[in-house]
C-alpha cells in the first residue's frame, strides 16, 4: 500500500482542513462519474478515497502515525493475527459509494451537484440484465417455437422463438432480469440462441438446401417423391432422366424473409443403386450396353 500522505499529496503535518481540501481536489479530478470508462482514473480514485478514509479519521490517523496500523488499516506486528479483520480483497471505505460524501453535498458547486445526482441515480438504479443460453432444433429456428428455460433460482421463463431466427441471435425479454433499486425498474433477460445443426439441411441466408437419394427407376422414369422440409414433408415430382446433382426447387419452403415472404428449398438429387446388387438389373444393363453406345465421359 502507498503512503496515504503521498497519495493525497500532503505533508504528514497537514491539518484536517488541508487533508479535506486535497482530497476534494483529487476527487473532483478522478471521480468515476467524471471519467466514464477510464479504468486508470477509477483505480487512482480508489487509492485516494482509501487514503482519505484513513487520514480523515482522527483515531486511524493517530494510530497510523504511531505505526500501529499500516496504510490499509491492518494491524502491524506483533498483532499480525488480527490482520484478517482488516485485510483481504478490496478495502471497504465510506467513499466506495456516495454515503461518504455527505459533507461535500451541501455545496452549490458542480461537484456537489454531481454527487447529489449520482446519489439519486444509485438509489434508483435499474436492475442488472441477466444472460442465458438456449439451444433449439433447426426446424424450430425456421418455423418458430415457444421454449421454457429454468433459472438458477428454480423459476422459469417462457421464450418465444421467432420464425427465421439465426444461430447466435439474442432475444431480449424486457423486465425479466434482476430487480432494480428504489424506483429503478428490473433489468432484461438476454437469451442467446444456439441453433443445433440438422444433418439433412444447410441454410444459406433465407434458402435451405438438402440432398435427397432417389432410386434408379425414379431417376430414369421420374415420379413423385416425399421430400423433408423444416416444416414437414412434401411431395415433389422428379423429372424423367434426372441425374445425381440435378437440383430442383421447392418455392417458398425456405426460411421466413425479414421483409415478408419466404426463401426457397433446393433439393439436390443423388441416384443410389440397390444394395446388394440386383442380378436382374445387372442382366438388363448388360444387354442394354451391348445395343447402346453411351460414354458419359465424352464431351458433347
Amino acid at each position: 500500500m502507498k503512503n496515504p500522505y503521498e497519495v493525497l499529496g500532503v505533508a504528514s503535518t497537514a491539518s484536517a482542513a488541508e487533508l479535506q481540501s486535497a482530497y476534494r481536489k483529487l476527487a473532483k479530478k478522478l471521480h468515476p462519474d467524471l471519467n466514464p470508462g477510464d479504468k486508470a482514473a477509477e483505480e487512482k480514485f480508489k487509492e485516494v478515497a482509501a487514503a482519505y478514509d484513513l487520514l480523515g479519521d482522527v483515531d486511524k490517523r493517530k494510530r497510523f502515525d504511531a505505526g500501529e496500523i499500516d496504510a490499509s488499516g491492518a494491524e502491524r506486528p506483533p498483532r499480525q493475527h488480527f490482520y484478517r479483520d482488516y485485510a483481504g480483497g478490496e478495502a471497504e471505505h465510506p467513499y466506495a459509494d456516495t454515503s461518504g460524501y455527505a459533507d461535500f453535498m451541501d455545496g452549490d458547486d458542480i461537484f456537489a451537484d454531481l454527487l447529489r445526482r449520482s446519489q439519486t441515480k444509485r438509489a434508483n438504479r435499474r436492475g442488472q440484465d441477466m444472460h442465458y443460453r438456449l439451444a433449439i432444433d433447426f426446424a424450430e429456428s425456421i418455423a418458430g417455437a415457444t421454449k421454457r428455460i429454468t433459472l438458477p433460482d428454480g423459476g422459469t421463463l417462457d421464450v418465444k422463438i421467432p420464425a427465421g431466427l439465426v444461430d447466435g441471435q439474442t432475444i431480449r425479454l424486457r423486465g425479466k432480469g434482476a430487480p432494480g433499486a428504489g424506483t429503478g425498474g428490473p433489468g432484461d433477460a438476454l437469451i442467446e440462441v444456439e441453433v443445433l445443426p440438422d444433418p439433412r439441411f444447410t441454410r444459406d441466408g433465407d434458402d435451405i438446401s438438402i440432398e435427397v437419394p432417389v432410386s434408379l427407376s425414379e431417376a430414369v422414369l421420374g415420379g413423385p417423391v416425399r421430400i423433408p422440409t423444416a416444416t414437414g414433408a412434401v411431395t415433389m415430382t422428379v423429372p424423367k432422366g434426372s441425374n445425381t446433382g440435378t437440383t430442383l426447387r421447392l418455392k417458398g419452403k425456405g426460411a421466413p424473409r425479414h421483409g415478408g415472404g419466404f426463401g426457397d428449398q433446393f433439393v439436390k438429387l443423388k441416384v443410389v443403386l440397390p444394395s446388394p446388387p440386383d442380378p436382374e438389373l445387372e442382366a438388363f444393363v448388360a444387354g442394354w450396353a451391348k445395343r447402346k453406345a453411351f460414354n458419359p465421359r465424352e464431351e458433347g
